[in-house]
């Protein structure tokens, strides 16, 4: 099983990829202020749906790979840490986008809002990244079996996009009014959430092979 140490810091990975802008919150937010809290949840367990597929897609594949290839460590490491940079950047860069901009959506059927809500997390590049390139970081090959330490990261991982999914979906008319009517929490937010991530870029980019 992973460490104490290596579960809290991917929980604050994922609360930092969680709470950065993205098509998941976006789509969230959009369906939940069009549709109500009750379709945003419904999106929402296909967005979860997605996070199962692509756990798995690392628990089989990708981890494996991963200690099998030379470099392919380092590549992958880099790559995180360049991601995670990317995105802190565009959290922090002057004049960058607040997470609540909205967009009208038609209203759609419990199916569709389901599939939707797949649809958009498994297309998600995040999502991608944080499964395919940073998540077998915290992969040490001494402390047990691979595969049970990829389905522990990732049901914390989902564990926590889910549950911060679920708020925003919930609250995201008044949320959205917030920043709307407060602009400064926005900014509190985006420097807040940059911060983090150019941290774990630093961290993982600095990150030798255990």
């Amino acid at each position: 099983m992973p460490t104490a140490a290596t579960l809290i810091a991917f929980a604050a990975l994922s609360l930092g990829m969680v709470l950065t802008p993205g098509p998941n919150m976006l789509y969230l937010i959009s369906r939940s202020i069009s549709q109500g809290a009750g379709a945003g949840l419904i999106s929402l367990g296909g967005v979860a749906l997605g996070f199962v597929v692509y756990m798995l897609a690392a628990a089989f594949g990708v981890t494996a790979l991963l200690f099998a290839v030379p470099y392919a460590y380092d590549a992958l490491r880099l790559a995180g840490a360049a991601y995670l940079g990317w995105l802190a950047w565009r959290a922090l860069k002057p004049g960058g986008a607040s997470p609540f901009q909205v967009r009208a959506l038609p209203r759609e059927s419990v199916k569709r809002l389901f599939a939707m809500g797949l649809l958009t997390n498994l297309l998600n590049p995040k999502i991608a990244m944080l499964y395919l390139a940073l998540l077998p970081q915290f992969i040490d090959p001494q402390a047990g079996p691979v595969l049970v330490q990829t389905l522990a990261l990732g049901g914390l991982q989902i564990g926590v996009s889910v549950a911060v999914n679920a708020m925003i979906a919930l609250s995201a008319g008044a949320v959205a009014a917030l920043f709307v009517r407060w602009p400064l929490f926005a900014v509190v937010q985006r420097w807040l959430m940059g911060l983090v991530l150019g941290g774990l870029a630093v961290r993982l980019a600095l990150e030798s092979r255990r």
